[in-house]
C-alpha cells in the first residue's frame, strides 16, 4: 500500500520545492515530493507527495503550508494499491537533454535519442537526477567547455549528490582524474551504484572516478590531488560563499570553476566572494531564475606567499549535496 497527496501550485512554488524541504526532511518517514507541470498553456502546476502510510492531519497541514497559493484548497488524498512509491515518484521526472547529455530514469531507458551521451539516474536518497535547472545548466556548461577545446586533466565535483556531474566530466574527458565528494554518506553510496549502472570505473588513477565523504573540500584525498583544472560545485549560495577560499586554493591558475545552486538575486554576492579570491566571470548559463556561472582563476606572476587552503566546513554551513 502507498498513498499520494496532490495539491495545485504555481511554477514559482514548484521551483522553490525542487531542492531540499527542511520541514519534510526532519520527519522520520518523509514523503517523496514531486512537482510537475500539468497544463503548459494554462500554466498549471501540481505537487504530488508519495508516502507509505495514510497521511494524517498534521502532514496534510504541513504540505498545505508549503504552497501559499493552495490555502483553503482541500488536498486530494488517494490510496495506491500494490505500487512502488519510488517508481511512482519517477513518473514526474521527465528526461533532460542538456548539450550532448540525455539524463533519464528507468522509465525512459528505451527512448534514448541517438548521438547523445546518456545517463540513467533513478530517484534516490541523493539529489541530482538532472531535472532541476541547476543540474541541467551545469551539464550544458560542461559541454560548452568541451566544445571550446578545454581539456582538464584533474577534475573535482564538490557536493556530487548522485554523481551525475562527475559522470559527465568523465564522459567528456575520459583520461582525466576525477574525484567526487559529498557531505552526505548516502550520496556516496548512491553514486557508487549509479557509477556501476552507467559504466563509470571507480578508482584513483586517470580515467577513473574517486569518491570521498567530505564537507566541502575537507578531505585528504581532495587535498592531495589539488590543484584542479576544473572544479564543479552545484550546491547552494551559502556554502558556495563559505567555500570560496577553499575552491580558490584548490583550483590551478587558469583553471575553471562551475558554480550553481544559487538563484538570480544571489549571483552578485557569490561572484563577489570568488572575485576576492582571484576568479573572474567567463560565462553565465543556466536559466534566468537559476544561473550557472563559469569562472576562471586568474594567473599570477612573480613571487607570492604560499596559501593555506581548506576551510573546515561543517553541516551547519548548509547541505552540500547537489540538486
Amino acid at each position: 500500500m502507498s498513498w499520494i497527496v496532490s495539491l495545485p501550485c504555481t511554477r514559482a512554488e514548484a521551483e522553490a520545492l525542487s531542492g531540499e524541504i527542511p520541514e519534510l526532511d526532519a520527519m522520520p518517514e518523509a514523503p517523496v515530493v514531486v512537482t510537475r507541470e500539468i497544463d503548459e498553456d494554462a500554466g498549471l502546476w501540481q505537487l504530488d507527495a508519495y508516502m507509505d502510510a495514510k497521511p494524517g492531519a498534521a502532514l496534510l497541514k504541513l504540505l498545505q503550508s508549503l504552497i501559499p497559493s493552495a490555502r483553503g484548497k482541500k488536498p486530494v488524498v488517494e490510496e495506491l494499491v500494490e505500487q512502488d512509491w519510488v517508481t511512482l515518484s519517477q513518473q514526474g521526472l521527465e528526461p533532460v537533454q542538456a548539450g550532448r547529455f540525455f539524463v533519464h530514469t528507468s522509465s525512459y531507458a528505451d527512448r534514448v535519442p541517438p548521438g547523445t551521451v546518456s545517463f540513467l539516474i533513478d530517484a534516490s536518497q541523493a539529489f541530482g537526477t538532472g531535472g532541476h535547472d541547476t543540474t541541467a545548466g551545469c551539464l550544458a556548461m560542461l559541454d560548452r567547455l568541451a566544445r571550446a577545446g578545454t581539456s582538464p586533466r584533474n577534475i573535482a565535483d564538490i557536493g556530487t549528490g548522485t554523481g551525475l556531474l562527475a559522470f559527465a566530466g568523465h564522459a567528456l574527458w575520459p583520461r582525466a582524474r576525477v574525484i567526487a565528494s559529498d557531505i552526505d554518506p548516502a550520496s556516496i553510496f548512491v553514486t557508487k551504484d549509479n557509477a556501476a549502472i552507467n559504466g563509470v570505473p571507480l578508482g584513483r588513477g586517470g580515467g577513473r572516478l574517486a569518491l570521498a565523504v567530505a564537507p566541502g573540500t575537507d578531505h585528504p584525498a581532495i587535498r592531495r590531488r589539488a590543484p584542479y583544472d576544473l572544479v564543479v560545485a552545484n550546491i547552494l549560495a551559502g556554502p558556495l560563499i563559505t567555500l570560496a577560499p577553499d575552491i580558490a586554493s584548490a583550483t590551478a591558475p587558469g583553471g575553471h570553476a562551475i558554480l550553481a545552486g544559487l538563484i538570480a538575486r544571489q549571483m552578485e554576492p557569490v561572484l563577489a566572494a570568488y572575485r576576492a579570491h582571484g576568479f573572474r566571470l567567463a560565462a553565465r548559463g543556466g536559466s534566468a531564475e537559476w544561473p550557472c556561472l563559469l569562472l576562471v582563476k586568474r594567473r599570477r606572476y612573480g613571487w607570492r606567499r604560499k596559501e593555506r587552503a581548506f576551510h573546515r566546513a561543517n553541516a551547519s554551513d548548509a547541505t552540500f549535496g547537489s540538486w
